[in-house]
């Protein structure tokens, strides 16, 4: 879809751009809410120095190039995820552009995706799943499924309510065997967010990608940390459900198109 009187690449450079300033914003969510700091004030600083950060230094992906990756005061490091969570983000932007341009599903798809990128980012550093983001999140999937050209409304319920059930009874059957807890209620609220906005199938889709990339993911954990027995090496599975979630928006319609077509012959 896209609007005939403009050139493509205007919606492209204009989405891109947009992408960059919300995966800076994305940044701070990743740092300041795992630490209860607000992501309103104070106005962006060195994680090193405290230096308020001006403008010109604060431009999405360029400013990180232009530094080398550190800071212009206190030539302290700063992340390289800064970078790709930007650029990640820009891109994302443009690909939904690409595939729904000026559409509901398009404006959907990015908030849900936004999400994703920075749980990513959470989960894999601090292997937790803010509430204030997974339960907004989930709302937003119901309140938009009428719009969301990716599902029926009976899809994004069902999809809501595996989401819940199905990791659910993995923690009860982990439990009755383990006596211990195997996943965390954030994946949980994280997996009742994704079958809002995906729906069932795509769910089931996300649940197989991400479960078979925790086990390779466990898997290099486990030869880095020789000292942690294989049993209790600690996974961030949000990481792989909030990868394969993104995987699944822009792949996994042609995935489930091929493995059909390869079914029938």
């Amino acid at each position: 879809m896209w609007e005939p009187g403009l050139p493509k690449w205007v919606g492209w450079a204009y989405w891109g751009a947009m992408g960059a300033a919300v995966g800076s914003f994305l940044n701070v969510c990743i740092y300041r809410i795992p630490r209860g700091e607000s992501i309103v004030f104070p106005r962006s600083r060195c994680p090193h120095c405290a230096h308020p950060i001006p403008w010109y230094y604060n431009i999405p992906v360029l400013s990180w190039l232009w530094l080398r990756g550190r800071c212009a005061f206190c030539r302290g490091p700063i992340s390289v995820r800064y970078f790709v969570v930007e650029l990640w983000t820009a891109l994302t932007y443009v690909g939904l552009f690409e595939r729904w341009g000026w559409s509901p599903t398009f404006f959907i798809l990015a908030v849900f995706l936004s999400l994703c990128i920075a749980l990513f980012f959470i989960d894999l550093e601090w292997q937790i799943l803010p509430n204030g983001m997974t339960i907004p999140g989930a709302a937003v999937g119901l309140l938009t499924m009428g719009p969301n050209a990716l599902v029926t409304w009976e899809s994004s319920l069902l999809g809501f309510g595996l989401g819940v059930t199905i990791p659910l009874g993995l923690i009860g059957l982990y439990w009755l065997v383990r006596q211990e807890e195997g996943m965390g209620l954030g994946d949980v609220k994280l997996l009742a967010m994704i079958g809002a906005f995906l729906g069932a199938g795509r769910l089931l889709m996300v649940l197989m990608i991400a479960s078979v990339a925790g086990v390779l993911g466990g898997l290099v954990l486990w030869r880095l940390q020789r000292a942690t027995p294989l049993g209790r090496v600690a996974v961030p599975f949000g990481t792989f459900l909030c990868g394969a979630a993104w995987l699944v928006v822009f792949w996994g319609d042609a995935a489930y198109e091929a493995y059909e077509r390869w079914l029938v012959r």
